[in-house]
């Protein structure tokens, strides 16, 4: 019973559909001048194209949610990702921050495939033995300088002078700890050396080795931004008997190694009255960049460049307005989104419209258009073609009418006359069995009255022979 209900219910609407249907067929059919099979070609077209741009619209999208790696919990890396959470929820995204332990796991996450993350802040100088064909910089965005604080009486400004002793050189995978070991490596510190003069390189977290340098568990410690934080490098600052190393080589560091920089922390900088530093301190420094797969949608592009233009374009204690972000390119290339955005800005759309509507205008205008004009020319090429295909078949039979007639020219015996008879009965059933549409009656109709007049003629010449 239940069954004969659901079929009663399906039958109407079987018919609803296929009455619908056929009104649409027909009216095609009527107007444009094309048979059934030209129709339903048409009718499936239009609907493949819609299919089409639905698709298209749809993944066209740019995601409502970007997830970024950052950096530990206290690390300047992962106070920015909220800064950029902020800019970007004002546009109706979301950043989803992940924590890491630096630079270095940053990298290793954008650049494996099955890792989900869209980008990251990477300092400059970590890509060597890295994967990174499918990665681009949106651009440079701040300095990350490295700070080594030391204990002691005697000036450090050679990091030579730390052979033999006991190093803190930042948590693994940390961009602390690989500046760390390549710069030490550049001074002939090597993490395997000689048992008689053994220098040590402990991986540990920077809390930890704060607290392990105040108490002379270890004799320098080495600090940068995407794992330390800014209040515990002001600490050691004030800390009476901690001193900051003062590059005095930074210029040839910068000239050695391309991905350095040299920074001047001013003396007296960090405190005026306690003249904190007591001296101009040169540092050296690493950029950092904003890295992100080569599939980020355009419009985050923007979107993030926008962000980063508004959290690190503010004058800093290393930095002035407006110095970042930048173009600079070092091991990744700038991606052709963040090119064009640093020549001319945004687009126009995002310009003048929220994020949201300049997104929907921009898709219409990428999706839309291009097809509409794709397919408005292809369903009038389609009745075109059809017609000239009708237009043929009436023009075959008028061609063997014109045949058949110059045949009756000649002379014409009893044989030849039922020969030119039968072709005509050929001629006229095979008219009569053409199906036109309606557009083509006319011809049609002219097609069959001609049949007529040629049979007419045809027995006026059989009559008088």
């Amino acid at each position: 019973m239940e069954s004969d209900k659901k079929d009663g219910i399906a039958a109407p609407n079987k018919n609803i559909f296929q009455s619908s249907f056929t009104k649409i067929q027909t009216s095609i059919m009527e107007t444009m001048g094309m048979g059934k099979t030209a129709t339903i070609s048409a009718l499936i077209l239009i609907a493949l194209v819609t299919v089409l741009i639905v698709f298209l619209f749809v993944h066209s999208a740019p995601p409502k949610t970007i997830i970024m790696t950052s950096g530990d919990d206290d690390s300047m890396f992962y106070k920015i990702a909220g800064k950029y959470a902020e800019v970007l929820a004002r546009n109706g995204v979301k950043l989803k921050i992940i924590k890491s332990e630096g630079s270095l796991e940053n990298l290793q996450r954008l650049s494996n495939p099955s890792y989900r993350v869209d980008v990251g802040f990477v300092q400059a100088g970590l890509a060597k033995g890295q994967k990174i064909d499918k990665l681009v910089s949106l651009g440079s965005v701040a300095y990350e300088p490295l700070f080594i604080f030391y204990r002691g009486t005697k000036p450090v400004e050679l990091l030579s002078q730390f052979k033999g002793k006991k190093l803190a050189i930042g948590p693994d995978g940390s961009g602390t700890n690989y500046l760390a070991t390549a710069m030490l490596s550049m001074n002939g510190i090597e993490p395997e050396e000689p048992p008689e003069a053994p220098t040590e390189l402990w991986e540990m977290d920077d809390e930890e080795a704060a607290q392990d340098l105040l108490n002379g568990k270890v004799d320098a410690v080495f600090f940068m931004a995407d794992s330390a934080s800014s209040q515990l490098m002001r600490k050691l600052l004030h800390e009476p008997g901690i001193h900051l190393v003062n590059f005095t080589q930074a210029d040839a560091y910068t000239r050695r190694v391309g991905y350095l920089n040299k920074l001047v922390l001013p003396k007296g900088a960090i405190d005026f009255g306690k003249n904190v530093p007591d001296q101009d301190i040169c540092l050296v420094a690493p950029s950092v960049e904003l890295i992100a797969r080569d599939d980020l949608h355009p419009a985050l592009s923007d979107l993030l460049l926008e962000a980063a233009k508004e959290i690190h374009g503010r004058a800093t204690l290393f930095q002035g307005r407006g110095e970042f972000p930048v173009p600079l390119e070092h091991e990744f290339r700038i991606s052709d989104d963040a090119s064009r955005y640093y020549k001319s800005g945004k687009s126009f759309l995002y310009r003048y419209f929220p994020f949201w509507m300049a997104s929907l205008i921009n898709r219409i205008l990428v999706v839309f258009l291009p097809i509409v004009l794709i397919l408005i020319p292809g369903l009038r090429v389609i009745p075109a073609i059809y017609q000239w295909g009708t237009k043929m078949r009436i023009y075959r039979w008028y061609r063997q009418l014109l045949t058949l007639e110059q045949d009756m020219i000649d002379r014409m015996d009893t044989s030849k006359q039922k020969e030119l008879l039968a072709r005509l009965d050929q001629i006229e059933q095979a008219v009569n069995n053409m199906k036109v549409p309606a557009s083509f009656a006319n011809q049609f109709y002219v097609l069959r009255g001609h049949v007529g007049f040629v049979r007419a003629r045809l027995m006026e010449r059989t009559a008088s022979s």
